[in-house]
Order: C-alpha cells, then sequence, then structure tokens
C-alpha cells in the first residue's frame, strides 16, 4: 500500500497481569509465562479503548501473549477492527525471566476463544529465545518500520515494555526517555520531516504496580 504522508501510531502496553496481583499463580500455571490479564488489567484496557474510540485507526497489531490479546480485544470491540497477531511485537525473551522458550496459545487456539483475531495475517518476524537487551530492540525496531511501510492508516501497536520502548525508538531512530505503565499509551505522528513523539502517558486512572526491572 502506498504510505500515507501523515500518519499517526498508536503504541500501547499491556493491562496488568495476573501473575503481578497473585504471584503464587505462576506456580501451577500451564504456561506460566503467558498469564491472562488480572481484573484490574481488564479494567484498564477498558479504559485504553474508551481513550480510543474516536481516534481514527485503521488497523490493530498485537503481540501474541495472552495477555496483550486480551488489551487489544477490549480496543477492537470499541473499533469494531480485527486484530492481526504480530510475534514480533512479542515481550523480551530474556533469559534472566525464563528459562525457555514461553509456551503460548496458538493462533488457531486463541481464534477459537477470541474471533476477531485476523486468522490469515501472517508475522513479520518470530523471536527466538534467549534474547539480548539488543536484539529486542532490534526486532521491534524492524517491525515496525515494515509496518509502517506497508500499511497505510493510522496503526495501534499493543506490545510490552520493551517492546514499546523499541518500537518507538525505531520509528525516531534514537534513544528516548519514556514510561512505559501498564497500559500507557505512546502517539508518534508522520510528517513530512519524518516522525515525532506527541504523546507518552499512563492512560489508567488506577493505581498499578510498578515493575522497574522486568519489562515484559
Amino acid at each position: 500500500m502506498t504510505k500515507d504522508k501523515k500518519q499517526t501510531i498508536w503504541i500501547a502496553r499491556h493491562g496488568n497481569r495476573l501473575d503481578f496481583v497473585d504471584p503464587a499463580w505462576f506456580e501451577n500455571a500451564d504456561r506460566p509465562y503467558d498469564p491472562p490479564l488480572s481484573d484490574d488489567g481488564v479494567i484498564q484496557a477498558q479504559e485504553l479503548a474508551q481513550r480510543l474510540e474516536k481516534e481514527a485507526i485503521a488497523h490493530i497489531f498485537v503481540s501474541p501473549f495472552l495477555r496483550t490479546v486480551q488489551t487489544a480485544l477490549e480496543v477492537a470491540k470499541v473499533l469494531n477492527l480485527p486484530i492481526k497477531l504480530e510475534a514480533g511485537l512479542g515481550e523480551w525473551l530474556n533469559p534472566d525471566w525464563m528459562t525457555h522458550t514461553p509456551e503460548m496459545l496458538t493462533i488457531e487456539a486463541l481464534f477459537e476463544q477470541y474471533s476477531s483475531i485476523d486468522i490469515n495475517y501472517q508475522s513479520y518476524l518470530v523471536p527466538q529465545y534467549p534474547e539480548s537487551e539488543a536484539q529486542i530492540r532490534a526486532r521491534t525496531a524492524q517491525v515496525v518500520q515494515q509496518l509502517v511501510s506497508k500499511y497505510s492508516g493510522n496503526i495501534l501497536l499493543i506490545g510490552h515494555g520493551a517492546s514499546v520502548l523499541g518500537a518507538t525508538q525505531g520509528l525516531l531512530r534514537s534513544p528516548v526517555s519514556m514510561q512505559v505503565t501498564l497500559c500507557c499509551l505512546t502517539k508518534l505522528i508522520r510528517t513530512s520531516d519524518g516522525w515525532h513523539l506527541e504523546l507518552n502517558a499512563d492512560t489508567s486512572h488506577l493505581s498499578q504496580p510498578q515493575q522497574p526491572i522486568r519489562w515484559n
């Protein structure tokens, strides 16, 4: 597709996750590295949807982890858009956080639960475990650059702390200092002289437990 001369990219992090609220959940979970949203995380996702309800968004691309899919689902309901699962927006496969490649639901299994998923979309990039910080930044930058080169219209990306930062830096093509709280929202606009960061804000009215080391 032909690129718009002016385009807006929204980038959001998922809402609060169940293992942040209930750390014991991790011990008995079938997929311990793929937690769902907590109850307040669902509310945060609904608040994000309300914030974006009147924005002219044409495409939603989301990490295939359950918490990001569930966050995107709330937005997709409001915008009446399908969800495209992009593995390149997935969380940082950091060996300090996980001992192996995380078990996740297949696209088919997710589609059975959430019919708004575009089953025909193919990811540009599938990350490999283990992954360094430089690798997560590079792959999310690569993915966002590919998406904006192919898809016209305004785009929403929903990912994790590290992928939000990596995608933002990938468009700006430079390091940037920004907050990446749960369900935060970043807005970048492309004009004739390149990409500009217009917004980086916490969209939730809830008290969010912060994880200063973990970006996922």
